[in-house]
């Protein structure tokens, strides 16, 4: 495997070299900023970045940001940010664009090379890692509530295949249940998600749009 290194921090690019190599893997090349990162990239078309979330000009998102880029115009390139302090919504971001090839862990995590050598090799599976302590961030972020929070199981499962475009007959033949029975969860889909009545033709489109934007 070949890396890309990006930190601003010297003693921290040569840290992270050094554990690298002891594990096997070329460093094709370093920077100390985005634009940096992003040249190396292109130059070497390494297997993988690895990046510091924040750095120069603002040490802001710029490694963030940078990152996306990557994914974007280099997406056989596993990325793999590096952050000083747990930042559930940079990871949210990050993962928002598909979570193939992408991790994002802490720097205290990759200092034990067993560690930044499993998050690599699972990259470059197409899996997407994601620091367990940011993970817990995630979950536990309260989030406005939603008339999807009142839906059951099974009536998510009908809305996921109205999301689908798919009819009644194909939704009750899928789920194995009866038109009837089918039915029945539909109305009750309409009437948790307050939609009004009108033709079921434009409540379909606006259950499916409430399904969609929880999605995001």
């Amino acid at each position: 495997m070949r890396v890309v290194i990006a930190d601003d921090s010297m003693l921290i690019r040569e840290g992270l070299a050094r554990l690298l190599a002891e594990a096997g893997v070329e460093v094709a090349g370093t920077a100390e900023d985005a634009a940096g990162l992003l040249r190396e990239v292109a130059l070497t078309a390494p297997d993988a970045a690895v990046v510091d979330i924040k750095m120069p000009p603002t040490h802001t998102d710029e490694g963030l940001r940078a990152a996306q880029r990557i994914r974007s115009e280099h997406p056989k390139v596993s990325v793999l940010v590096l952050s000083q302090h747990l930042e559930s919504d940079y990871a949210r971001r990050l993962v928002a664009e598909g979570p193939g090839r992408v991790g994002y862990l802490l720097k205290d995590r990759v200092s034990d090379i067993d560690t930044l050598r499993d998050a690599l090799n699972r990259l470059s599976l197409g899996e997407c890692v994601i620091d367990p302590a940011i993970v817990s961030g995630l979950m536990s972020k309260r989030r406005p509530p939603s008339p999807l929070d009142f839906i059951s199981p099974r009536e998510r499962q009908v809305l996921v295949l109205l999301a689908e475009g798919r009819s009644n007959r194909a939704i009750a033949d899928r789920l194995s249940m009866s038109m009837r029975t089918m039915e029945t969860h539909v109305r009750q889909i309409f009437n948790k998600l307050g939609l009004p009545e009108s033709s079921e033709d434009h409540r379909r489109v606006l259950a499916v749009l409430t399904y969609l934007r929880s999605t995001n």
